[in-house]
């Protein structure tokens, strides 16, 4: 399973995006594992558009940082997430489309209505849309899945 699709003679340029992408990737990590909903939300356009596991779609920034606030202090209290990328693929230089598998780790409550997982781990399939403006990377589609398969 590729992490990435450019190739080993990348351009500097996307060589740098990439980086810069993982980056802002392990700094969710790292965010969630200590229940920052704020540092977690760091890195999301004004206008993200997100879509959670539970199908709640929302946009913008500041309704973004209120519900990763409002679930690191609930239900995924305590919780530690790993993600592994599965692919970054530049749609154009300023545009990359970034595959993550995800695990968020430690959980033993969940919403009314949604069984916990019997291991405690909630696995997700997440797509992030990254922009380039102005130098810096930003998420403008947040779009997350459950995976309910075995």
């Amino acid at each position: 399973m590729p992490e990435s699709t450019y190739e080993p003679d990348a351009t500097p340029r996307q060589a740098a995006a990439e980086s810069a992408i993982r980056d802002i990737v392990a700094a969710q990590g790292a965010a969630w594992d200590s229940g920052d909903g704020a540092a977690f939300s760091r890195h999301v356009a004004p206008d993200v558009s997100f879509t959670n596991i539970f199908g709640t779609v929302i946009y913008g920034a500041a309704a973004f940082l209120e519900r990763h606030r409002q679930i690191l202090a609930t239900f995924y209290r305590g919780t530690t997430k790993r993600q592994v990328i599965r692919r970054i693929r530049f749609v154009t230089p300023d545009v990359a489309v970034v595959d993550v598998a995800n695990e968020v780790h430690g959980v033993t409550a969940m919403p009314a209505g949604m069984a916990v997982p019997s291991d405690g781990v909630v696995r997700t399939e997440l797509m992030q849309v990254f922009v380039s403006r102005d130098g810096e990377w930003i998420i403008e589609a947040y779009h997350n899945v459950p995976i309910t398969r075995d």
